[in-house]
């Protein structure tokens, strides 16, 4: 690869780590964000209810918005091109998650997250399909999974970011603090320039712009419909998995670190330290599971093949959602076990960079791969939604989620019976 390849990657790279780090702030602050807009006493029952209920509802509008904003913008994208795009979706949801830091109740906060939501989505279609356009196809493999490295690398840094300002205080107040960690989004509107000065349109979307104008309709004609549909089931389950076990870190983390600090009798500021590290070690945990994960997809993709590659990411997802969230486990051994939920959950993600675009022609390469990344986000949606509606129950909220997304560890095996629908790609160029 030249130094335009590169380049392009880089782009594409930050665009998509701060897609996530954007999207996943609010996961991180939500015990002091929700109770501060609904006006309740912070670590109150009330409070802590509240911030079950509320993150499932968010994180359920946030999929759906993530979802309208990919299948809308990756249509966009093969009309107006790669690079405007993904300019645009980055200025969308850089400015809808700063907005959210001046919010002065919980349903302006909703429409900025929506605001974010769109631009979040749309991102990855016009990322991943410039990236597949741009680079030898002997590299698409290698660059798609290192595209998707700055996800996990994206969580590290909300993860970092929100424990700087509300774990080691450097805003006291916790009303305020989280406002602040908003803020931060801003960063991706600085790397939306870069795009637009350095990243120019793909020569192979180019050549096809002037054909007909690309319809979602074409992606279930007989000649796209198994690559439509093997392409979707592939990315549905995976994101279910992704966004009940990610989502709600901060919420099982907190109510084990809890229970433990009853158990110790630790006096609350104690507590408070306790509750941050083990969140902090439990993100980290998955996300370097997921990182090591991602860069996996490579050697088992272009040695055994796509499907068999998806075969064992999602058997052995299954187990290590099961083991994690079944078994009868010490709390502190349950979050270091985040690490094997994140290289499965999490590191199949790599794939799709590479396979989506892999799957349709040029003229719909952004609309298919948009619809099939996000289109499951509906169907997501109800994951984090009933996570956090039963982990409001009560006392016992904490092991009722766990026992909910012990259940999760399902869907990965019911998955294997779409396998016959997924389309084999290894060796084969992309289509024109």
């Amino acid at each position: 690869m030249g130094g335009y390849e590169w380049t392009v990657l880089f782009a594409a790279w930050l665009g998509w780590g701060f897609d996530v780090f954007d999207g996943l702030l609010f996961n991180f602050v939500a015990p002091n964000c929700v109770p501060t807009l609904l006006g309740l006493a912070l670590k109150s029952p009330e409070a802590a209810r509240a911030t079950s209920f509320w993150t499932g509802l968010l994180t359920a509008m946030l999929l759906i918005g993530w979802a309208v904003g990919g299948i809308l913008f990756g249509w966009v994208s093969d009309r107006i091109g790669r690079t405007k795009t993904l300019l645009v979706t980055m200025l969308l949801y850089s400015l809808g998650t700063a907005l959210c830091a001046i919010a002065p109740n919980i349903w302006v906060f909703a429409f900025f997250r929506l605001i974010a939501s769109l631009g979040i989505g749309g991102e990855w279609a016009a990322g991943a399909s410039m990236v597949a356009e741009v680079v030898p196809e002997k590299r698409r493999v290698e660059a798609g999974a290192l595209l998707y490295t700055s996800a996990p690398l994206g969580l590290f840094l909300a993860t970092f970011v929100t424990h700087q300002i509300t774990g080691v205080q450097f805003v006291s107040s916790p009303t305020t603090s989280w406002r602040i960690v908003f803020l931060f989004g801003l960063a991706p509107a600085a790397v939306a320039f870069l795009v637009r000065l350095f990243v120019k349109e793909p020569e192979r979307w180019k050549s096809v712009k002037e054909i007909a104008a690309p319809r979602l309709r074409e992606l279930f004609s007989p000649k796209l419909r198994r690559a439509t549909f093997g392409g979707l089931a592939m990315a549905v389950t995976a994101l279910i998995m992704w966004w009940s076990c990610n989502g709600f870190i901060s919420v099982i983390v907190a109510g084990l670190a809890k229970e433990r600090s009853a158990m110790l009798d630790l006096l609350p500021n104690e507590a408070e330290r306790l509750k941050q590290q083990w969140i902090a070690l439990a993100a980290n945990s998955f996300n370097l599971g997921g990182l090591i994960g991602t860069l996996l997809t490579v050697p088992l993709a272009k040695i055994l093949g796509r499907k068999a590659m998806y075969f064992c990411y999602y058997v052995l997802s299954a187990a290590a959602i099961m083991s994690t969230f079944g078994l009868n486990l010490d709390p502190e051994v349950r979050l270091r076990l985040y690490f094997v939920v994140g290289l499965t959950v999490f590191g199949v993600f790599g794939s799709f960079t590479y396979y989506l675009p892999e799957l349709f022609p040029t003229r719909l390469r952004s609309t298919g791969a948009g619809f099939c990344y996000n289109f499951g986000r509906f169907i997501a949606a109800s994951g984090p939604f009933l996570v956090g509606f039963i982990a409001s129950k009560g006392k016992d909220s904490v092991h009722l989620g766990l026992s909910l997304l012990f259940f999760v560890g399902f869907i990965p095996i019911v998955a294997l019976l779409a396998m016959p629908w997924v389309i084999e790609t290894k060796d084969r160029p992309l289509e024109d």
